[in-house]
């Protein structure tokens, strides 16, 4: 910076003008020559200043990913609503249940129930719309109308009598489930209750039939009454889950009887039950056909 002042110095001492005080053309040099020394003067010692004061350089910011402990989703059990013999006096009552609180069940029927009246047959018609309920096999005769040990002995006659009731209803799917037995022919269980009723369920099972049956029951009298109360088989229901006793973990088939629900006090036994066990928000319904395992067709 000093030899640049030096130098305008020198280039003062220089400069001339003439008489009529306008710059000559060597002037008119020297003062653009003078100019262009002091803009670079001012531009040095303004980039030094600007280096001193610049401030630090300000280190971007870095994001640390916080591992946040995984949330555990508690896996709710599943209840199959399934009832038995219809359609019968009952079965209306529990479709004004189901559509009422709209949950799944699956109504195992009997063919010949289905053409025992007019009254039954349009029942049947209201089941086969509505989209609540699922309709599955439960015979023709219903083992020859009770006569179970005669039913049993003729493996190939059980084959017949769902063949009969699945062509009769025009039914597509092939879920049974045997009268009076808890007879269980999946992909992952094979289960009788009695014996001498094996040849028959397997004999249904080569026919290409899914047997299901049921891991707790709502049991009714003589003349067609509830034996336990709905507070009674709601304990039930916790118990058979808590303690392990269906036949697939976490996955409970309750049986009922449509002809259970005939009177008002069964039918809002039944209606209280399924709004507590909604209550819980612990249980998922579901229809049979959705049980784990069934391979259905």
């Amino acid at each position: 910076m000093c030899r640049a002042i030096n130098f305008i110095g020198q280039i003062n001492k220089n400069m001339d003008t003439d008489s009529g005080g306008y710059f000559t053309s060597s002037t008119l040099f020297k003062t653009s020559l003078l100019t262009i020394s002091f803009s670079t003067i001012y531009l040095y010692r303004s980039e030094k200043a600007f280096q001193f004061f610049q401030p630090a350089a300000i280190k971007e910011d870095t994001v640390t990913a916080i591992q946040l402990p995984a949330i555990k989703v508690r896996k709710k059990k599943t209840i199959y609503l399934t009832f038995d013999d219809g359609p019968n006096k009952g079965t209306q009552k529990l479709i004004n249940i189901i559509d009422a609180e709209q949950i799944p069940a699956t109504m195992f029927l009997v063919g010949e129930h289905v053409y025992g009246s007019r009254e039954q047959h349009n029942i049947y018609d209201s089941l086969v719309c509505n989209k609540f309920i699922e309709i599955a096999n439960h015979s023709f005769t219903h083992a020859f109308e009770n006569r179970y040990r005669r039913f049993y002995d003729l493996p190939d006659s059980v084959v017949n009598d769902f063949e009969r009731c699945a062509d009769s209803l025009q039914l597509t799917s092939n879920i049974v489930r045997t009268p009076g037995r808890n007879i269980w022919r999946t992909k992952n269980i094979s289960s009788t209750d009695i014996k001498t009723t094996s040849a028959a369920a397997d004999s249904l099972l080569t026919k290409g039939f899914t047997a299901v049956g049921w891991d707790l029951e709502w049991h009714f009298t003589n003349d067609q009454r509830l034996v336990q109360t709905d507070s009674q088989l709601l304990r039930q229901i916790d118990s058979v889950f808590v303690n392990k006793k269906t036949k697939t973990a976490d996955q409970l088939v309750l049986l009922a009887h449509d002809r259970s629900f005939f009177s008002s006090t069964d039918s809002s036994a039944l209606h209280r039950l399924i709004i507590e066990l909604k209550k819980l928000d612990e249980y998922n319904f579901e229809t049979v056909s959705k049980y784990p395992g069934l391979g259905t067709q």
